[in-house]
C-alpha cells in the first residue's frame, strides 16, 4: 500500500508542477476528531467552520481497533498535492488519501449541511437530506467533494453523521476534513454579495447623471471587489465608504472609456443647474476641475462662461484662455473670449476676433454669426453690459 501510495503522489507531482496554484489545502482550519462510538449507535460531528472561498475539500474517515493510531494525518498527506486536480474523482480515485491502517470495525455515514438534518438523523437515522452518503459499510473511506456538492451550499457549516455496524463492541472513529480555498472566492465575493456593490454604484453621483452606465457599472463592480474582501467592504465606516465611492467613481470612468460621455452629460447637468442656481453649477464645475481633476478643455471654457455670466470676469478670461491652451482649433473659446474683451471694453480685442472667424462656423448646424448674436441676447438677460454688442454686429453684417 505505502509504494502504491508514494508511486500516486510522484505522479501528481509530476502532473501538478505544470499546473497553475489557484488556493490553497487550508491546513489551519483542517479538522481533526475522534469519537468513540457504540455499537449499533449513531454519532454526529460538526466540522470545524468552512472558511470563506472553500471551492472543495477533502474528507478521511478511518475506523480504528482499540489500540490502533493514524500513521498519518490527511494534512501531511496533501502536502504533497499542491491542488484538487491531483485528486480523481470518487472514492476509487482518491484511494491514495486513506489510511495506511485501519481496523476491522465499520460504519456507515452520512454528510448534511444543515443542523436540523444531522439532528434528525441522529434521532431517527433519515439520511433522506444528506448532501453525500457512504451506504457501504467501510472501515476507512476518503472522497474529495466539490463544488458542484450541496455540500458546500451553506458554507460555513459541515456536519458528519455516523452509524455504527458493529453488533458488540465500541469502535473508534477519526474524522480528518481539509478545506481547498479558492485565492479568488476567499475575498467573499458572490453574485449576492457583488449585488451590494452594484446598489452602491446605482445610487452615486456619477450614474445619477451617465446616460448610458453598463460599463460604468460593470468596472466599479471589478474595482472594488479587486481592492477590497468582502469583509473589508463591509467593515467600512460610512465615512470611508463615501471617499470610496467617489474615489473608485471617477477611477472607474476612467478605466471604463466612459470619461467622454460622461463629461458631456454633466456639462449639461451643469448649464440646467446654472439656470436656477449660477453659483452652485459654479461651484460643482470647479470641484470636478480642481478637485476630481476630471475637466477638459470643454469643463474650462463653461467654467469661464459661468463666472463670465456672474460678471468674474478676471476668472473667467483665466478659464477661457485656458481652455484655448489645451486647444487651439475650438473656436467656440474664441468667441467666449471675444465676449470677455467686449465687456471689459477691450473692444478692439473683440473685433480682431470676430474679423477673424465671422466666416467660419461654430458647428455644423451654427454659423459665427448666429451663436454671436444668440450669445448676445442671453447676456442681455442676464444684465451684462451692452454698450458694445452693436460695434460688433456691425461687423458681422
Amino acid at each position: 500500500m505505502n509504494k502504491l501510495l508514494y508511486l500516486v503522489l510522484a505522479i501528481l507531482i509530476s502532473v501538478s508542477s505544470f499546473s497553475q496554484k489557484d488556493g490553497f489545502w487550508d491546513k489551519e482550519r483542517s479538522t481533526t476528531k475522534e469519537i468513540s462510538l457504540s455499537a449499533g449507535k449513531r454519532a454526529i460531528i460538526k466540522a470545524e467552520d468552512l472558511p470563506i472561498g472553500t471551492t472543495e475539500f477533502v474528507y478521511r474517515i478511518t475506523v480504528l481497533d482499540e489500540n490502533q493510531k493514524l500513521t498519518s494525518s490527511l494534512v501531511s498527506v496533501l502536502k504533497a498535492i499542491p491542488d484538487p486536480t491531483g485528486i480523481s474523482q470518487g472514492t476509487a480515485g482518491a484511494i491514495h488519501l486513506t489510511s495506511a491502517i485501519s481496523g476491522d470495525d465499520k460504519c456507515t455515514f452520512a454528510l448534511f449541511q444543515e443542523a436540523n438534518a444531522a439532528n434528525l438523523f441522529l434521532k431517527e437515522g433519515k439520511t433522506d437530506r444528506a448532501c453525500w452518503e457512504q451506504k457501504e459499510k467501510v472501515n476507512k473511506d476518503a472522497k474529495l467533494i466539490s463544488s458542484s456538492s450541496l455540500c458546500l451550499t451553506n458554507l460555513p457549516n459541515l456536519w458528519f453523521g455516523f452509524e455504527s455496524q458493529n453488533w458488540v463492541m465500541n469502535q473508534k472513529i477519526v474524522l480528518e476534513v481539509v478545506p481547498w480555498v479558492d485565492y479568488k472566492a476567499s475575498r467573499g465575493w458572490t453574485k449576492e454579495t457583488k449585488n451590494e456593490v452594484l446598489e452602491l454604484a446605482e445610487k452615486s453621483d456619477v450614474a445619477k447623471i451617465l446616460t448610458y452606465k453598463a460599463a460604468f457599472l460593470a468596472t466599479f463592480i471589478d474595482l472594488v471587489t479587486t481592492k477590497y474582501k468582502y469583509n473589508e467592504f463591509k467593515q467600512l465606516l460610512p465615512v470611508e465608504k463615501t471617499k470610496m465611492i467617489a474615489s473608485i467613481s471617477d477611477e472607474s470612468l476612467l478605466k471604463s472609456g466612459k470619461i467622454n460621455d460622461y463629461l458631456q452629460d454633466y456639462n449639461v447637468h451643469i448649464r440646467r443647474l446654472s439656470l436656477t442656481k449660477p453659483e452652485e453649477a459654479i461651484k460643482q464645475l470647479h470641484y470636478l476641475i480642481t478637485e476630481r481633476k476630471l475637466g477638459k478643455e470643454n469643463e474650462f471654457d463653461l467654467l469661464g462662461s459661468l463666472c463670465l455670466r456672474t460678471k468674474q470676469y478676471q476668472k473667467a478670461e483665466d478659464y477661457i484662455l485656458k481652455a484655448i491652451s489645451m486647444n487651439k482649433n475650438e473656436i467656440k473659446f474664441q468667441l467666449h473670449l471675444a465676449h470677455v474683451y467686449l465687456v471689459t471694453d477691450r473692444v478692439s480685442e473683440a473685433k480682431d476676433i470676430h474679423k477673424k472667424y465671422k466666416d467660419q462656423n461654430i458647428d455644423v448646424n451654427t454659423s459665427w454669426v448666429k451663436a454671436t448674436k444668440q450669445d448676445f441676447d442671453n447676456m442681455k438677460q442676464v444684465g451684462l453690459p451692452t454698450d458694445n454688442f452693436n460695434k460688433i454686429l456691425r461687423i458681422l453684417e
